[in-house]
């Protein structure tokens, strides 16, 4: 026993760099999949892995035969299977994207872009809607609209809302500090307690914030009215500042995404410090 205690040689400062290193790309991974139709598809197969195991624990020789010949084709089809996630996950990591490079835009500068959109709307009674995504994926909701992927700015919001351009009757989506989509359709909540007066925007505002943690911006198409909606609950009658500084708190505390993302590279050098100094 003795002999394979010796035998057994501790993990050196590489060892530990390439388990986390792998560990950290691992997570980036399931990340950046986390709300795609890739998230059910990897579940999927998860399951037909599970299944193989189990017929070779219970010898249940025909289903490991199947399920042996079908994982010999199973590099071919994964790439079949997610080649757009493999297309985009390539383009982010050519621009530095995937692991969180420089962002073109803070968390304020994206918010005070928001304010001036949605107050330049509201003077003009212009409907708007704007989701901020929060932890809980919203690709499900994205996929319904016309995906642009393009940076924030008060001036293109502005133009997606005109009332002559046919992204306007929709939701906008703002996903890891850009634009991911627009023209995109969202759940009604069916709140019953919920005043006669609120119309398809507000009404699809609190549903989206029922069903995940997004932050969601509204201005009506009546009254010019700006309003927030958080968890179900509505913040109505904003001015323009006063929804700068909503937005700003009801993200002081869960940030977005790709900032949490942008973090990982000072963890990753925080534990290597550590690991320095204990070596």
């Amino acid at each position: 026993m003795r002999e394979i205690l010796d035998s057994i040689s501790m993990p050196g400062f590489w060892d530990l760099f390439e388990i986390t290193l792998i560990a950290i790309l691992v997570y980036q991974l399931m990340l950046f999949i986390k709300g795609t139709r890739g998230w059910q598809m990897i579940l999927g197969m998860t399951t037909l892995l599970l299944l193989y195991y189990l017929s070779r624990w219970f010898e249940l020789r025909t289903i490991e035969w199947l399920l042996s010949n079908l994982f010999t084709y199973f590099v071919f089809a994964l790439i079949v299977i997610f080649q757009a996630e493999i297309r985009r996950g390539l383009a982010e990591l050519g621009k530095g994207g995937l692991f969180g490079g420089l962002l073109p835009h803070t968390e304020d500068d994206i918010i005070e872009e928001i304010g001036s959109a949605v107050t330049s709307l509201a003077s003009q009674k212009i409907g708007a809607l704007v989701i901020i995504e929060g932890d809980i994926g919203l690709r499900n909701y994205i996929e319904t609209g016309i995906e642009l992927n393009s940076m924030i700015s008060a001036s293109l919001l502005v133009t997606i809302f005109n009332p002559s351009v046919p992204m306007h009757d929709g939701a906008v989506i703002i996903k890891d500090s850009r634009i991911a989509a627009a023209g995109c359709f969202l759940p009604l909540t069916r709140n019953p307690m919920l005043s006669k007066n609120l119309g398809t925007r507000h009404r699809a505002a609190i549903g989206i914030t029922e069903e995940t943690d997004a932050i969601v911006v509204v201005v009506s198409e009546e009254t010019g009215t700006i309003s927030m909606v958080t968890g179900g609950k509505m913040l109505r009658g904003l001015s323009g500042e006063s929804l700068v500084t909503a937005l700003k708190d009801a993200t002081k505390n869960t940030r977005t995404n790709l900032e949490k993302k942008t973090n990982y590279s000072g963890i990753l050098g925080k534990f290597l410090g550590v690991l320095t100094r204990r070596s």
